[in-house]
């Protein structure tokens, strides 16, 4: 779940931020900041439970299908509505090291790819996406390490799925196994462990 959040993160995230970065005026680009940050400032239990508000099966997404002739979606206490949720929670984690990254990108070496006959796509994939992977990397150390560790999401939205987080909580919490729950947490800490390793070789530092 982690891995598919951090790689749906970054796919929305990239275009988003290169639009921000390298398209919108600088008053749009201020109103695409408050979008991006204004969600941080709510609750994140708020945010929870307005997704279940949503996506619910008397909520607001099977209404308004329903209303124009649609079956309903019922992504209601599903894995579907988790990756959602997760992923829509640490979008904006995702966002601003991109874009940081995306800043930094010189015009000019732009306009030589251009220049030099490079298409759109020619141009991300050679010239931009190299010089704003470790912006990427960055925010992937939030997406991947946040969802890794989440317990709450799962309880709220989820079928029952029984993450790493929801072990060590219900260990210490009602199975009072706190021997079992302190050596399970040895795990995600190892995962970041050599995650971090990696995202410093490739950069990810210098871009937070």
């Amino acid at each position: 779940m982690a891995t598919r959040v951090t790689v749906i993160d970054a796919a929305i995230a990239f275009p988003f931020a290169y639009y921000m970065a390298k398209v919108a005026s600088r008053r749009t680009q201020t109103l695409l900041f408050a979008a991006v940050l204004l969600p941080l400032w709510a609750s994140y239990l708020a945010r929870l439970y307005s997704w279940i508000l949503i996506l619910n099966h008397s909520g607001v997404l099977n209404w308004s299908l329903t209303s124009i002739g649609l079956p309903p979606a019922n992504l209601g206490y599903t894995e579907t509505a988790m990756l959602i949720v997760f992923c829509y929670i640490w979008l904006p984690f995702m966002i601003i090291p991109t874009y940081a990254a995306m800043e930094r990108v010189p015009d000019s070496l732009l306009e030589a790819a251009r220049d030099l006959g490079a298409r759109g796509w020619r141009v991300s994939l050679d010239v931009i996406l190299p010089l704003t992977l470790p912006g990427v990397v960055a925010g992937s150390i939030f997406t991947f390490s946040l969802t890794l560790g989440d317990y709450i999401t799962p309880i709220l939205i989820g079928p029952g799925t029984s993450f790493i987080g929801n072990v060590v909580y219900t260990s210490i919490g009602i199975a009072n196994n706190v021997p079992f729950a302190a050596a399970l947490s040895i795990v995600p800490v190892v995962i970041m462990a050599v995650y971090l390793v990696i995202a410093r070789r490739l950069g990810a530092f210098d871009a937070l």
